[in-house]
């Protein structure tokens, strides 16, 4: 089957472009035809009131979904059986980013969660909460709601500080342990307690490139800093980029734009003194997008009981660019 090039599917003038999208309408049609055949009158097509649901699912085919007490619908994947490993995603993914890893913990005896936060992938995208303190909530009421302990949290970026907030807020008493993976804690921007962060105009130009093009801003970051595409000899997967597109893209356009506040401005400092269970912090010493000396560096001298490996030439997306390593890392480390 010949090859064909998925940029050349973004030019509207490109004829391969206009046969997927005259065979999507197609489908459509063939879709459609049968569920017109089911009305009464040769009026508006009906759905029979059989395949009609009448309360919002439990489950979709790929995971499932709960409600919080205030109201947002959470979508989350429950693989394997065994001690819990749940799993915490950067932005503005989802947990797909997390599967790789799923599927390698989930095989070798361990049950493993992830969700999609908030305002992320298959979740509801509501117009409050886009912040780090709900966040942490919502992961607390997904634990309460599977009735799960002795959990292992591992979070990425956004989501290790996610992780640290749960355990500020909620404490340990269904953590086993943790594991920050290119997290954001203690605070990434610049302040006076912390002066090797980021300045705050960093954060200010991801917010108007986010507003003044969403969708090219996505595909900027992940064509570049995210996988360390951008450095000389970088061996390039159009299919990481598409991928985190496609997730980013999946994001609501508020909760993601909130969330940047949420990731680059909240300080984790009195949350990482508060671990008293066995932590793991992984870092990238290349990382672009959440630098190791004010994040992973910092974090390691405030967590007790905390063991630091730096990935040498490590990005931020260390789940992709050095897998196999993370993966029995964060299986070892789970099984100790």
């Amino acid at each position: 089957m010949p090859t064909i090039d998925p940029d050349t599917l973004l030019d509207p003038a490109d004829p391969r472009r206009r046969r997927l999208l005259l065979g999507g309408v197609a489908a459509s049609v063939a879709i459609a035809l049968p569920l017109a055949a089911c009305s009464t009158d040769r009026g508006t097509p009906t759905v029979p009131s059989a395949v009609l649901p009448t309360n919002p699912p439990e489950t979709s085919d790929m995971g499932k979904l709960f409600t919080t007490k205030d109201g947002t619908q959470i979508y989350y994947k429950d693989w394997g059986s065994g001690p819990v490993v749940s799993f915490s995603h950067g932005w503005p993914l989802s947990a797909d980013a997390w599967e790789a890893q799923m599927f390698h913990l989930a095989s070798n005896g361990f049950r493993c969660i992830a969700h999609d936060r908030r305002g992320h992938g298959r979740s509801s995208q509501p117009w409050h909460g886009n912040e780090m303190d709900t966040y942490a909530d919502d992961l607390a009421e997904l634990f309460a709601h599977l009735d799960v302990s002795g959990v292992t949290m591992v979070g990425h970026s956004t989501g290790g500080g996610e992780v640290a907030r749960y355990i500020g807020r909620h404490g340990t008493a269904r953590v086993a342990k943790a594991v920050l993976v290119g997290a954001v804690p203690p605070i990434m921007v610049r302040t006076e307690a912390n002066p090797g962060g980021l300045p705050l105009g960093v954060f200010d130009d991801f917010r108007k490139a986010y507003l003044a093009d969403r969708a090219q801003f996505f595909l900027d970051v992940a064509s570049g800093p995210f996988y360390g595409f951008n450095r000389p000899g970088a061996k390039v997967s159009q299919g990481l980029i598409q991928s985190w597109w496609m997730q980013g893209m999946m994001s609501g356009h508020k909760n993601a734009y909130d969330c940047i506040k949420a990731f680059s401005e909240t300080d984790f400092t009195a949350d990482l003194r508060r671990f008293d269970v066995p932590t793991l912090i992984v870092h990238g010493d290349d990382d672009q997008i959440v630098p190791i000396d004010a994040s992973a560096h910092a974090a390691a001298k405030l967590v007790p009981r905390a063991t630091l490996k730096v990935y040498a030439g490590g990005t931020h997306a260390l789940g992709d660019t050095s897998k196999d390593r993370l993966n029995e890392d964060l299986l070892a480390f789970a099984r100790s």
